[in-house]
C-alpha cells in the first residue's frame, strides 16, 4: 500500500512539475521533467501565447528547449501538439466547431449552424414580427451552461471522461451510430436515450470494474458532454417553412427565430410542437412579449415538427395608445386584454369610451365601448380600435396676473371669489394698483368680455365687489408702476462712458458724471445743460425749444461748487478744451540723413520743413523721386459710396470703386517737385503734411523698369535722348496681348504720363531715369459670329428697301 501512495506522489509532483513549466517554457531554466502527455490543451495554448509575445516560432525555440534538457522526443511531441491547437483555430473550415480554443475546458463544442435570415416587411404592424427581425435575439443555447441533468443522450453527442486520484485515464468518447461510447479498457456502453445523468452512473459503475481506486474510492471519475450533437426539425407554416438544423440543446423560439417567424396569416399564439405525430404542448409567443414568460419555449428533439396555424382572430388599434399595431386575439379575451397588448393609453388618451369599426356580413359599423364595458367587451376579427386625444381645454383652470406676489394657473372650484384667488397668489405686491383689477371671463358663447373690480373694496370685505369667478377667468392686477413714464437722461462730450441713463428722483449733475465714468482729460470746466420747456398754453412769443444752463465744474475732482439737480429728459453735454490736440507725427524714409518719426510741431508743416529736420537728401537721393504717401481716410470712402452713378443696381463699376478704395488702395501718392520746392519754398509742390503721411526719398536709380504685356519684363539701362519704342525694343517689344498706345509710364516721385496723339502723329512721355513703362492688356472684343452678321446685313437691306420707297 505504501509503494503505491509514494508513486501516486511522485506521479503528482512530476505532473504539478510539468505545469509549472509549461506556464513559463522560455523561463524556465530545467525542462528535463516536461512530460508534453500530462499537459493539457490549456497548457498547449499558454506555452504558444508565450512564443507570439516573443515573437519566435517553435523552430527557433528548439534550441533553447534543448539546451534546458529537454529531450527531442518531448519537443517533438510538443510541436505536434501545437500544430494540432493551431488547425483546431482555423476560421471558416466546414467542421469548424463553436467556442473559443483558448477556453476549450469551459465550453463544449458543436457543429456550426447556418441558416439564411430574411427580415420581415410585410408584417411590420403585426404585433410580435419584430421578435423575429433582430438578427442579436436568435435564442441560440448557451454551450457554457452546465449539462441539464435531463439531457437525453443520442448519437453525435461526444462525452469527456476523466479518471483522477490515484489512478488517472482521460479520453473523449463519442456516441456512435449505435447509440453507445466505447471506453479503452472498459468497452463500449449503451447510452443512446438515456439521461446524462442516468448514463454518467452507469458508465461509473462501468469504469470501476476496471478500475479498483475507483471501487475503493481513491480515484474519482468525471463525466461532461464535451459535443453536443445536430438535430433536425421541421417548421410548417413560418415565413421560411422547411427542415432545419439546429442543437440539441436548442428551443422552440430557437427555431422559429430561424425561420424567420410566422408567415403573414399564421397564428402568433397557437403554435403547435408536434412529436412523435402528437401535439406535445402549444406555444403562445404573447406570454413572453407581454409578461417575459417562457415557460411554453421547451427543448426540441430530433425529428420534432413546429407547426403554425393560420390565425382566428385579429383586430387593429390606432390612436394613443403606446404600441399601435395588429394584435392576435384567443377567444374569450376582452378589451382589456387587447389593451394590455398595445401598452395601455398613452398619457394623452381619451379613456372615457373607445371608438371600434365593426364589420358586418354586408357592411360597416360603429360602436362606442365605455370603460366600465372594457372588461366585457370581446372583439371580433376585423374590429378596428381608433383612441382619440382628450380635448385641449381645461375643466377648472383660472388664472391670475400682475402685481401679485404668485401669479400662476390655479385650480377653480365652485363658489371661488376674488379674494379667495388672491389668497392663492399669495396677496397683492406693494406696488398693487388697488382702485382697478381687470377679468378677462369667457362667454357660454365663446366670446371674450371684460369684468372690472375694486380691489381696494375687495380687501375691505365688499361682498358686492368680490364677485365670484368662473373657469377660465384670468385676472390681471396692475402695477403703479405701469403708469410711471420710463425718464431717461443722455450725456454726451468729453465723458468717459457717454450714453443715455435712468432718471431717478434727486439725480444731480454730479452723480452723472460719476455714474458715466467720470470726465475725459480733454474736458473743459463748462457744461451745457439742456432742458426741456413744459407748458399747458403756447406762447408764440418764446421761440425757445430748450432751456439752456451753463455751469461750471472742476475737472479735476469731477465735482462743482453748487450742486446742480437735474430733471427728467435733460441733455447734458460736456464741452472740450479750447486748445488739447496731442502731438501727431508722419514718417519720412529713403536717401534722407535721419530718417524716421517726426512730430508735426506746427498745424500748416510743410515737406521742406520735415525734409530739413531730417538733415536733407544725401548725395544718393534721386531728386526727381521724392513723393508722398497718404493714408486713404474713412470719410474718403464714405464719400463714395454715398454718391449714385447712376449706373443702374446690376452695374458693378462703383461697387469694384469701392472694394479697391477698401481693400486694395491703402494709400493715395502725392508727386513732389523738389526742385521746384528748393527754388521757392512757397511753391504748390510744397504741400502742407497730415497726421500719418508718410515722405519718401527715392534712392537714384539709372535703369528703366519695362513691365505688362511685353516679352521680357527687365530693368534696361537709361540712355538720354531715348524714348518709348527703344526701351520696347530691349524688351523685345510687345506681346500678342500687348496694347501699345495706351502704355503709360510712372516716374520715381510717383506721378503718371500716357501716350497721346494729334491726327496721325503719337507722342509718347520723355522718360527718365528711374521710371517704370507699363504696357497694359488690349481689351477682349467680341467677334460678330455668322447668324448675327446675317441678320444686321438682313436689318441694313430692309433699311436700304425703305428709303428707297420714300425717295421714289
Amino acid at each position: 500500500m505504501k509503494k503505491i501512495i509514494i508513486v501516486a506522489v511522485m506521479l503528482l509532483a512530476l505532473f504539478q512539475s510539468s505545469t509549472l513549466v509549461a506556464q513559463d517554457l522560455l523561463k524556465s531554466n530545467d525542462l528535463s521533467t516536461l512530460k508534453v502527455d500530462y499537459l493539457s490543451d490549456a497548457d498547449i495554448a499558454k506555452i504558444e501565447s508565450q512564443l507570439q509575445s516573443n515573437n519566435l516560432t517553435i523552430d527557433q525555440a528548439e534550441p533553447m528547449a534543448l539546451a534546458k534538457g529537454m529531450t527531442a522526443s518531448e519537443f517533438a511531441k510538443l510541436k505536434i501538439r501545437l500544430s494540432e491547437l493551431s488547425k483546431g483555430s482555423v476560421v471558416g473550415k466546414p467542421e469548424e466547431l463553436i467556442g473559443n480554443t483558448k477556453s476549450a475546458e469551459l465550453t463544449r463544442k458543436q457543429e456550426k449552424i447556418t441558416n439564411t435570415k430574411v427580415k420581415d416587411s410585410v408584417n411590420a404592424l403585426i404585433f410580435g414580427s419584430q421578435l423575429f427581425d433582430n438578427p442579436t435575439l436568435n435564442f441560440e443555447p448557451d454551450l457554457k451552461l452546465a449539462t441539464p441533468v435531463n439531457y437525453v443522450l443520442g448519437p453525435g453527442d461526444e462525452l469527456q471522461i476523466s479518471v483522477y486520484g490515484v489512478q488517472e485515464f482521460s479520453a473523449t468518447a463519442p456516441v456512435s451510430l449505435e447509440g453507445k461510447v466505447n471506453i479503452q479498457y472498459v468497452g463500449e456502453i449503451p447510452v443512446s436515450g438515456m439521461t446524462i445523468e442516468a448514463a454518467t452512473q452507469k458508465i461509473k459503475a462501468a469504469i470501476s470494474r476496471v478500475y479498483s481506486s475507483v471501487a475503493s474510492g481513491q480515484s474519482q471519475v468525471g463525466i461532461s458532454l464535451s459535443r453536443i450533437r445536430t438535430i433536425r426539425v421541421t417548421l410548417i407554416g413560418s415565413r421560411q417553412p422547411g427542415n432545419y438544423s439546429v442543437s440539441s440543446l436548442a428551443t422552440v423560439y430557437n427555431a422559429l427565430f430561424l425561420g424567420g417567424g410566422p408567415d403573414k396569416n399564421q397564428s402568433y399564439r397557437n403554435i403547435e410542437l408536434i412529436r412523435n405525430n402528437k401535439v406535445y404542448t402549444k406555444v403562445d409567443i404573447y406570454k413572453f412579449l407581454v409578461n417575459g414568460d417562457q415557460s411554453e419555449n421547451v427543448g426540441l428533439k430530433d425529428n420534432d415538427v413546429i407547426r403554425i396555424p393560420a390565425y382566428n382572430q385579429r383586430v387593429t388599434v390606432e390612436g394613443q395608445v403606446k404600441r399601435p399595431g395588429i394584435f392576435e386575439m384567443k377567444p374569450g379575451e376582452s378589451f382589456s386584454d387587447l389593451l394590455s397588448f398595445a401598452s395601455g393609453f398613452n398619457e394623452f388618451a381619451y379613456t372615457a369610451s373607445v371608438n371600434v369599426l365593426q364589420k358586418t356580413a354586408k357592411e360597416f359599423k360603429v360602436q362606442d365601448i365605455k370603460a366600465s364595458e372594457f372588461n366585457s367587451y370581446k372583439p371580433l376579427s376585423g374590429d378596428v380600435f381608433r383612441v382619440t386625444k382628450i380635448l385641449n381645454r381645461f375643466e377648472n383652470r383660472i388664472r391670475i396676473d400682475g402685481a401679485v406676489f404668485r401669479p400662476n394657473t390655479y385650480s377653480f372650484y365652485e363658489g371661488m371669489r376674488v379674494s379667495d384667488l388672491i389668497a392663492k397668489a399669495d396677496g397683492l405686491k406693494e406696488d398693487a394698483y388697488s382702485n382697478r383689477a381687470r377679468i378677462i371671463r369667457v362667454k357660454s358663447d365663446l366670446t371674450k368680455e371684460i369684468v372690472n373690480v375694486n380691489l381696494a373694496k375687495v380687501l375691505e370685505g365688499d361682498m358686492e365687489a368680490d364677485i365670484p369667478l368662473f373657469k377660465e377667468d384670468v385676472v390681471t392686477v396692475y402695477s403703479i408702476l405701469d403708469f410711471v413714464e420710463d425718464y431717461k437722461i443722455t450725456i454726451d462730450g468729453e465723458i468717459k462712458k457717454p450714453g443715455i441713463y435712468d432718471y431717478q428722483e434727486g439725480l444731480t449733475l454730479n452723480d452723472l458724471l460719476v455714474q458715466s465714468g467720470g470726465l475725459t482729460g480733454s474736458a473743459s470746466k463748462n457744461v451745457e445743460v439742456a432742458r426741456m420747456i413744459m407748458s399747458e398754453e403756447i406762447d408764440d412769443a418764446n421761440p425757445n425749444k430748450a432751456e439752456l444752463f451753463n455751469i461750471e465744474i472742476t475737472p479735476d475732482n469731477n465735482e462743482q461748487a453748487a450742486n446742480f439737480s437735474l430733471y427728467p429728459f435733460d441733455v447734458v453735454n460736456i464741452r472740450k478744451m479750447a486748445v488739447y490736440e496731442k502731438p501727431e507725427m508722419v514718417t519720412i524714409s529713403g536717401a534722407v540723413n535721419y530718417a524716421g518719426k517726426y512730430v508735426l510741431a506746427s498745424k500748416k508743416a510743410k515737406v521742406y520743413d520735415i525734409v530739413k529736420r531730417a538733415g536733407g537728401l544725401t548725395s544718393l537721393a534721386d531728386v526727381e523721386g521724392v513723393k508722398i504717401k497718404r493714408p486713404i481716410q474713412a470719410k474718403q470712402i464714405e464719400a463714395v459710396e454715398s454718391i449714385d452713378l447712376n449706373l443702374g443696381k446690376k452695374d458693378s463699376i462703383q461697387n469694384k470703386l469701392e472694394k479697391k478704395l477698401k481693400e486694395d488702395l491703402k494709400f493715395a501718392i502725392i508727386p513732389v517737385d523738389w526742385k521746384a520746392i528748393v527754388k521757392n519754398q512757397n511753391s504748390n509742390t510744397n504741400v502742407t503734411l497730415f497726421p500719418g503721411d508718410e515722405i519718401e526719398v527715392a534712392t537714384f536709380n539709372e535703369g528703366v523698369k519695362v513691365t505688362g504685356n511685353v516679352l521680357l519684363t527687365s530693368e534696361i539701362p537709361y540712355e538720354k535722348g531715348k524714348g518709348f519704342g527703344y526701351y520696347l525694343d530691349a524688351v523685345g517689344g510687345i506681346d500678342a496681348k500687348g496694347w501699345k498706345k495706351k502704355a503709360y509710364i510712372i516716374y520715381p516721385n510717383g506721378k503718371a504720363a500716357v501716350a497721346s496723339s494729334f491726327l496721325f502723329f503719337r507722342n509718347y512721355p520723355k522718360v527718365t531715369p528711374g521710371s517704370q513703362i507699363i504696357v497694359p492688356e488690349k481689351p477682349e472684343v467680341k467677334k460678330l459670329s455668322t447668324g448675327e452678321f446675317v441678320s444686321i446685313a438682313g436689318v441694313l437691306a430692309s433699311l436700304a428697301g425703305v428709303i428707297i420707297a420714300i425717295l421714289r
